[in-house]
């Protein structure tokens, strides 16, 4: 998505939640600053990587994923696809002996399974938005085959396809990288929230706090944007 499209619903998501740009302007030129030391990928580097399909998979961290990722294994040749995790998703996959290709995370999900996903061979989209910048600091240069993206302006070595939850980001990402068909896993857009999406849990789902019932429906328009604006057929599983 172009920049001057996407700054318009970057104005709209400051204003509603509150967010300030300037945060979100120093973490990405935090997380920029590390991956011209450690290096990273560009986009052209990842579509070489994953240049042998145009079929992806996006699994979302929803109550549908375990579910989906159990049929996807028994109905699906998955070596078709590219698999795109969306942060917490990430470690659902692992559980079911499921690696992703590609993790599109702000590093808020099991830190520990996205390590494990990047040391099996997955490539990693970091990130940066005002309230990680601890993490971005933190963690970043534990892992190889990064690239960068953020909310704010495209700067340096980081990159802005839109999208604002990891789950339509990922999608957002799938779309620059050529897909022409997105299959959507654990994308339920509801009221409930996994401990893939909050680690923290206690259990193992939890009724979504407002915040994030405001951030789903962002994810929900996202998403339906793709399908209206975009050349990519859209299936998703949750139907």
């Amino acid at each position: 998505m172009d920049f001057g499209l996407w700054e318009i619903f970057y104005k709209e998501i400051l204003d509603d939640f509150g967010f300030s740009r300037e945060e979100d302007e120093n973490s990405a030129k935090v997380l920029d600053e590390i991956l011209s030391q450690e290096g990273c990928l560009t986009l052209d580097d990842l579509s070489q990587i994953v240049g042998f399909s145009d079929k992806y998979i996006v699994f979302g961290a929803g109550p549908s994923l375990k579910s989906h990722i159990k049929k996807l294994k028994a109905e699906y040749d998955l070596n078709d696809y590219v698999l795109v995790a969306a942060d917490g998703a990430t470690s659902a996959m692992i559980e079911e002996r499921l690696s992703p290709d590609i993790v599109a995370t702000d590093l808020d999900g099991n830190i520990d399974d996205i390590l494990l996903a990047n040391l099996k061979g997955a490539n990693i989209a970091i990130h940066a938005h005002g309230d990680n910048l601890d993490q971005i600091a933190r963690l970043s240069s534990f892992f190889n085959n990064v690239l960068g993206t953020t909310q704010a302006q495209p700067r340096g070595n980081l990159y802005n396809f839109g999208g604002f939850t990891d789950g339509d980001r990922a999608m957002f990402l799938s779309v620059a990288l050529g897909a022409s068909e997105i299959t959507l896993a654990g994308m339920d857009f509801g009221d409930v929230v996994t401990k893939y999406s909050r680690p923290n849990l206690q259990s193992n789902l939890a009724e979504a706090d407002e915040f994030k019932k405001k951030k789903l429906k962002y994810a929900e328009k996202f998403i339906n944007l793709i399908c209206e604006n975009e050349n990519v057929k859209i299936v998703n599983l949750i139907e």
